[in-house]
């Protein structure tokens, strides 16, 4: 049985579903970002129950088929910015595609339409978020951090930086106050 699930954002968040299923004595075949895959079919009390404890938490179990799509692509742009290797492959749109196995120009337009932005603005948004969270820990250089998230160059990441923030990626390292990261799941 598949389970899909909104705001799972991260490998905590990951860490958190593994944990309300093992409580309730269920084991998971696989869990992702966004998907449970169990080994055992629940009854409705038993998904009434996950229901309830995740929502605690901050999750939603989602049974629409446009929004299972669009929590897919959410969590693989994540996946993908986190993930180096990932970022050096396909184009993100033929990435897209091949994960989900759709035309990208269908994800593009439900995407736009329900979510009021671009696949492209939520990746650019996404990849921002993961810039500052870079700066703060001060482990690598800026070239570094462009290289890493796939930026052509310096000037293109701190362009597009200063253009959601507002502040140059200098700027923002030196500020104290100015290191407010978004949660992932709130942008």
């Amino acid at each position: 049985m598949k389970i899909n699930i909104k705001n799972m954002v991260c490998d905590r968040c990951i860490l958190v579903i593994r944990s309300v299923l093992t409580e309730m004595g269920l084991t998971p075949e696989s869990i992702v970002l966004g998907e449970v895959a169990l080994e055992q079919e629940l009854d409705q009390q038993q998904l009434e129950t996950f229901k309830h404890r995740i929502e605690a938490l901050g999750f939603e179990l989602i049974n629409d088929k446009k929004s299972r799509q669009i929590e897919m692509i959410k969590a693989l742009t994540i996946e993908r910015i986190n993930n180096a290797e990932l970022v050096e492959q396909d184009k993100f749109s033929d990435y897209l595609k091949d994960r989900l196995h759709c035309d990208y120009n269908y994800l593009s337009h439900l995407f736009s339409t329900i979510e009021g932005i671009t696949i492209e603005q939520y990746q650019i948004k996404q990849k921002i978020e993961k810039v500052k969270e870079l700066l703060v820990y001060e482990e690598m250089t800026l070239t570094e951090i462009s290289h890493q998230l796939g930026y052509s160059s310096v000037a293109h990441l701190s362009r597009q930086f200063k253009k959601i923030t507002g502040l140059t990626p200098s700027y923002f390292k030196q500020l104290k106050d100015a290191r407010q990261r978004l949660p992932l799941d709130k942008i």
